[in-house]
């Protein structure tokens, strides 16, 4: 049978794999074989080609292939000797030019490259080199070779292939996939390629613009918008927070190599480039970072409490080994634990060694504290802190009192002082600092998009802008215009001057409010803390000398004395709020004398001598002797402070709570309607019923108020861009007020005038000129700065003096009044008269009170107002319930 002889000279020798049907055996050259045939056994196709009992001889003693048998595996088998006929091309083609060869392998190339890269395999370029195409660049393999031989260090991501499908991390965690090399080449060359190539909505080029800027600067840290990275490549942007260690190592290299292809020579200048990564989505609370995010990229925010100074930490390390003097490293030294050599490569000795401080590397290390925003802390909870630490370049970009938002790895650190007192598995935490973006007026400046620029523009060309923002400021309390106006000069601020660098004056305006209780004071003071961009607000009873200006602490770690900043310092070019300023102790109150005049505060304590900056503004409360204001008693009577700090205080408010059924009845609406509009759970979610209720809340101008956002942006952009000069003022009307101030102050014994009020006024009108963000100070400014600091004053005098000086020095006080106030303010003291006349001659009180015309415009014509028409007609002469009789020429107000 044929088949049992092919199948037989198949599996007669194992070994030989079946050389026989080869066509270039010696049978297919007519050799035979000297062997003679014999019987073979018939071929089983059952999966055991072989029994038993053979394997098992096999396996035992194995088949000798050089046997007597050996020819029997070369003998003649015709139906084996030949080729298979199918696929096999048997036409006859004509020899190829070498020009079309070379054109046909070309094609097959581009053919089979098409075909990887659309099936997904291989990435371009990769399963051919580009470079084939062209035969004047030499090949791939010829240029590494000859690399080799010259002793290059060529680059080994050159031998690596890279991937396409990066998500597919095959079972192993994402910092063990970003570790690996291919993942490693493919995240740095699609970095590259979005630093690159990623444009704007408006077709700049982001990156590269941000680089030469950079370079520009001689800096070495570049800010990647994780948003950018995240719309660009989502699976970057995945691993990012996953492993930020590893992949921030990847980022840096591929800047550095963008940088150095841009500006070859930059290495000269910075050796590292850092990029930093902004706008990180999720942000976290300090007091909820668990184990979960450990070794994860977080952002987070506080206030800077302290840091250190500015140590050098080893980067790269050499050793010198004591025996031999040979140097080992460098070896790269961690943030986790410190890095030793074990034994000497030169004379195999275990050490010592020795840091070799020539050859070692070392970068900038600080270390800060931060501590929760007071605004952010729950009701009843303490504020937690954290340490953070910042390398490199990062060092000295926050100080003691700024708002941050950090953005860094959470990392765990062995402490041996942790484990001995909470047992040994237990590590402190800190944040190691990638980017720190500060909340100052600069950054928000920064912020500021051209749109909210446009609309601050042109709120300022706004005639009566001034008298808008003085509404503005605390929508919620109603009246006390004169608080709010002085509390609005106190935002924006005058202009600091250091005359020929010899002693500065301050731009700061200090404020102090003083009244009745019950009249807002302490509100006032919470709604600055809002508004004001940087702000710290405390108490006259909970402050101390120290904790208001600065206070040496031991530090724990190192034992040196280190200072720590008090409420002053920390609200450096900022506002510091001072409630139940008459509760502090007289020696707490004179450590703030030198902060209030000069601005700074001089410590002298456990041998560390210095001066610290305390450039804010100050706005304190006080409430009167025996709780309410007596208008018969002077200021200084009234409040138990010292001449010294009254006289430091620009601007001197006083609030009383006098009785006025009209005006008592006004403000009874306006707390009812202001708590129906607010509330929580109030159902008026519709715009025109919130558009009625505040129709409805009397208002005693009538002018739009700014929104809160806008005014806190106006306020910031007019103290960052606006740098009001004194021009052509008129300095004759200054001086003889001055003068005139002087002699009222003496004759009266209320508060003493002193130069400082000179400088206050100064500073009033420059803050006036900076709120309708003039370039220079106007003469209207210095008029509102006059009438400013007379209201102030006269407002201090006891009652009996205050009618006559307010007649006295009328020509200033009606400056920029409209005539429709300075009227009802007449018509009211003239019912307030008449009344009083009622009740002592009878005993009783009237229902309504008349009031002659001729009479009232008698009054009026004093004021230099002859036209009583319009005044009659106002919501104001309306809205205080007074009615113009026309045929009886009277004017009637019911009470």
């Amino acid at each position: 049978d044929r088949e049992q002889e092919i199948s037989s000279s198949i599996f007669s020798s194992p070994r030989s794999g079946g050389q026989s049907s080869s066509p270039t055996h010696p049978t297919s050259r007519g050799l035979t074989s000297s062997s003679p045939p014999r019987e073979l056994p018939p071929f089983e196709d059952d999966g055991d080609d072989l029994d038993s009992a053979v394997r098992e001889e096999e396996e035992d003693d194995g088949e000798d292939l050089f046997d007597d048998n050996l020819e029997r595996d070369y003998r003649t088998i015709p139906a084996l000797d030949v080729y298979e006929r199918t696929g096999i091309d048997n036409l006859d083609y004509e020899q190829m030019s070498p020009t079309a060869r070379h054109e046909a392998e070309i094609a097959m190339r581009k053919r089979d490259r098409e075909e990887a890269r659309l099936a997904g395999r291989l990435r371009e370029g990769v399963l051919y080199d580009e470079s084939d195409e062209d035969e004047s660049r030499p090949r791939r393999r010829r240029r590494l070779a000859e690399r080799a031989a010259d002793d290059e260090a060529y680059d080994k991501e050159e031998m690596i292939e890279s991937i396409e499908n990066l998500e597919d991390m095959k079972d192993h965690t994402v910092r063990e996939w970003v570790s690996m090399q291919a993942p490693r080449l493919e995240i740095k060359n699609r970095f590259k390629q979005f630093l690159r190539t990623y444009v704007s909505e408006k077709g700049h080029s982001v990156y590269r613009e941000k680089i030469k800027q950079m370079c520009q600067a001689n800096q070495s840290s570049l800010v990647i918008d994780y948003n950018h990275l995240a719309s660009e490549w989502q699976v970057i942007a995945y691993f990012l927070p996953e492993a930020p260690a590893e992949m921030l190592k990847i980022f840096d290299e591929a800047a550095k190599e963008v940088v150095l292809s841009m500006f070859s020579n930059y290495e000269r200048i910075a050796t590292d480039i850092h990029i930093r990564i902004a706008e990180l989505p999720l942000l976290e609370e300090l007091r909820y970072l668990r184990q979960l995010h450990l070794n994860q990229l977080i952002r987070t925010r506080g206030v800077v409490t302290s840091n250190t100074g500015i140590l050098p930490q080893l980067k790269l390390v050499k050793f010198n080994c004591v025996k031999c003097s040979y140097i080992l490293g460098p070896f790269y030294q961690g943030q986790e634990q410190e890095t030793k050599p074990g034994s000497c490569p030169e004379c195999q000795s275990s050490g010592p060694f020795e840091i070799n401080m020539e050859q070692t590397v070392y970068q900038n290390y600080q270390r800060i504290t931060i501590q929760e925003s007071p605004g952010q802390v729950s009701a009843g909870r303490l504020p937690r802190s954290k340490d953070a630490l910042l390398l490199a370049d990062l060092v000295d970009s926050c100080k003691p009192g700024d708002e941050i938002e950090i953005t860094g790895i959470y990392r765990n650190s062995y402490d041996t002082a942790l484990n001995t007192a909470n047992g040994f598995p237990v590590f402190t935490t800190v944040i190691e600092a990638n980017y720190i973006n500060k909340k100052d007026n600069k950054s928000v400046i920064d912020a500021l998009t051209d749109d909210d620029v446009k609309a601050i523009i042109s709120l300022s060309k706004d005639e009566r802008i001034g008298e808008r923002i003085v509404e503005s400021i605390a929508p919620s309390i109603y009246g006390h215009l004169k608080v709010k106006r002085a509390i609005a000069v106190a935002l924006f601020g005058g202009e600091p001057k250091d005359p020929g660098n010899k002693h500065r004056v301050r731009g700061d305006i200090n404020l102090l409010i003083c009244g009745d209780p019950g009249t807002a004071k302490s509100q006032f003071l919470k709604y600055v803390e809002k508004i004001a961009h940087r702000s710290v607000f405390t108490t006259g009873q909970g402050a101390s000398a120290v904790g208001l200006t600065a206070y040496v602490n031991r530090n724990p770690v190192s034992k040196e004395w280190t200072l720590e900043a008090g409420a002053l310092v920390l609200a450096d070019k900022g506002v510091c709020l001072i409630d139940e300023f008459d509760k502090m102790n007289d020696q707490d109150r004179t450590s703030i004398h030198e902060a209030m005049e000069q601005q700074s505060i001089s410590i002298s304590k456990a041998g560390i001598v210095t001066s610290l900056q305390a450039r804010c503004t100050i706005i304190a409360a006080a409430n009167p002797l025996g709780g309410r204001y007596d208008p018969s008693l002077t200021f200084s009577e009234n409040v138990d402070l010292t001449e010294p700090i009254l006289s430091r205080f620009d601007v001197l408010c006083t609030v009383r709570d006098t009785v006025d059924p009209v005006q008592d009845e006004q403000l009874a609406k306006f707390v009812v309607a202001s708590h129906v509009q607010h509330h929580p759970n109030s159902k008026t979610d519709n715009s025109t019923e919130k558009d009625e209720l505040e129709d409805q809340l009397p208002s005693s101008s009538g002018l739009e108020k700014i929104p809160q956002e806008m005014l806190r942006k106006y306020i910031i952009y007019a103290r960052e861009k606006v740098n009001p000069k004194l021009h052509n003022i008129n300095q004759d009307k200054v001086a003889h007020l001055y003068a005139e101030l002087r002699r009222e102050s003496m004759a009266t014994g209320s508060i003493p005038i002193t130069v400082r009020h000179i400088e206050s006024m100064i500073r009033i009108a420059e803050a006036n000129a900076r709120m309708h963000l003039r370039e220079y100070v106007s003469e209207d400014d210095v008029n509102m700065a006059i009438r400013i600091m007379l209201e102030s004053f006269i407002d201090t005098q006891k009652f009996s003096v205050m009618k006559s000086m307010a007649k006295a020095f009328s020509k200033y006080l009606m400056y920029n009044k409209d005539n429709n106030e300075l009227l009802l303010f007449l018509i009211k003291q003239m019912v307030r008269d008449q009344s009083a006349y009622y009740r002592n001659r009878f005993g009783g009180e009237q229902d309504y009170v008349e009031i002659e015309e001729e009479e009232f415009a008698e009054k009026a014509r004093q004021l230099h107002i002859h036209n009583l028409t319009k005044f009659y007609e106002s919501e104001l002469f309306t809205g205080n319930r007074f009615i113009y009789d026309v045929s009886r020429k009277l004017i009637i107000q019911s009470l």
